[in-house]
């Protein structure tokens, strides 16, 4: 099994480098064709994302694929890698598997855990089908590491714990009102984070969102990317009662939302949950609010302690799914070797029974007339025995598959029985 993996990922490179390195999805399928081209090259997979470029390859035993697949890259991205080749990273064999691995599990994402990198990981794949780029062992390990992805999302917590603001915001918003169906969000202010964690409760399950900002057409523009509705800031107060979530991220230099006119809200409300997320510095809503029955209130604070100890969770549940990853190469390591034997297995057997058929042969005459049974005991005698001495060899090449020496096991039984490669 001759394979070889180059990468570069946000771990080795800053964002101009794999911008350079990146190959878009529209140029994958020309890429892979050109990549399987290429001399001793015999399949191909590559997955590219705004956070890593990595490539793997199979080939011929006899092939150096690293000058082949180097020479690729540079001519896909017409230039010279030289400046680029303290960014990458090289792997061989069993280290590609785990790599592969440990990639499609989150084990390698900026945020451990992300589910988005599974979901690429089979885009990658099914690009690399289409362009019948894998063929060999290379796609049996691109299928197994998506295995191992849904495996470790199954077997572990490791993407369940928010580790983002916006993220915690809606566990805990879950947690208040148990389901986000058919609630309604009240953004207030119009900066990247309230709309990160509005993008979050909608995608959740919140049916309607109101905007308001000081500068109204800010506040159109955000309502429009969610089919929201703007409402003018000084009409605040006659919406707010509404929300049953405020997101709050302004500029104000004083509360905006004191004890008096939440109690005002809530009252109107029927005393129903309101929850506000208060990620403004300095603060929008009065800390007094978090008093009231009914009312709960999280700042920028609180939020950033419920990402630390979700980030502890996740840490502690990675310990287990790098455990599950090295379960799998070692399980995927010894299929393959296995597979690999079988070409050689067979030539021994062949090999072995001709020369048996041809002694039996040689010494029918010796043997004078025999029966039907004496000439089946002469046949049974001697694959007897030929089973017996393939015994061992076999055994030892099956117990061995996967073992870093198998390969060189391998090739003296082969030169031992006179089977040729």
């Amino acid at each position: 099994m001759n394979l070889i993996l180059v990468g570069i990922s946000y771990r080795t490179a800053p964002v101009e480098v794999r911008e350079r390195m990146n190959i878009h999805e529209s140029h994958l399928p020309a890429a892979l064709a050109d990549l399987v081209s290429r001399e001793g090259v015999r399949e191909g997979l590559i997955l590219s994302t705004c956070n890593r470029v990595d490539l793997a390859a199979a080939g011929e035993e006899t092939t150096e694929l690293q000058p082949a697949v180097r020479r690729f890259l540079g001519d896909f991205h017409r230039c010279d890698l030289t400046p680029y080749e303290r960014h990458l990273y090289w792997q061989r064999g069993r280290d590609v598997i785990r790599h592969l691995f440990r990639v499609a599990s989150s084990l390698d994402s900026m945020i451990v855990g992300e589910p988005q990198i599974l979901g690429q990981f089979k885009q990658a794949y099914l690009a690399a089908q289409e362009a019948r780029a894998l063929n060999g062992p290379l796609h049996e390990i691109a299928q197994q590491a998506l295995a191992v992805g849904r495996r470790v999302r199954r077997e572990t917590a490791l993407g369940t714990a928010a580790v983002s603001v916006s993220y915690a915001a809606v566990e805990l918003a879950r947690k208040i009102f148990g389901t986000l169906e058919g609630k309604t969000v009240f953004v207030l202010g119009a900066g990247k984070m309230s709309e990160l964690a509005a993008r979050h409760l909608v995608s959740s399950g919140a049916s309607s969102i109101l905007v308001s900002n000081r500068t109204y057409e800010k506040a159109c523009k955000l309502a429009e990317a969610f089919h929201g509705t703007a409402v003018p800031f000084e009409a605040l107060f006659e919406q707010l009662g509404h929300a049953d979530i405020v997101i709050s991220s302004t500029g104000s230099a004083t509360f905006l939302v004191s004890r008096e006119q939440a109690e005002r809200l809530l009252s109107a409300r029927k005393h129903r949950p309101m929850f506000f997320v208060d990620i403004a510095v300095p603060r929008d809503i009065d800390p007094a609010v978090n008093e009231l029955d009914d009312a709960f209130v999280y700042d920028i604070d609180d939020l950033e302690q419920v990402v630390a100890a979700n980030r502890k969770e996740r840490e502690r549940e990675a310990v287990w799914a790098e455990e599950i990853v090295e379960q799998e190469v070692e399980r995927t390591l010894k299929r393959l070797a296995t597979r690999e034997l079988a070409p050689t297995i067979v030539a021994l057997e062949q090999r072995l029974e001709s020369i048996r058929a041809a002694e039996v042969e040689r010494y029918r005459g010796r043997l004078g007339a025999l029966s039907a049974e004496q000439l089946e005991a002469v046949e049974a005698l001697t694959r007897g025995m030929l089973s017996k001495i393939l015994h061992g060899p076999l055994t030892e090449m099956k117990s061995g598959a996967g073992n870093p020496e198998h390969r060189t096991l391998v090739q003296v039984i082969r030169r031992i029985f006179g089977v040729s490669d």
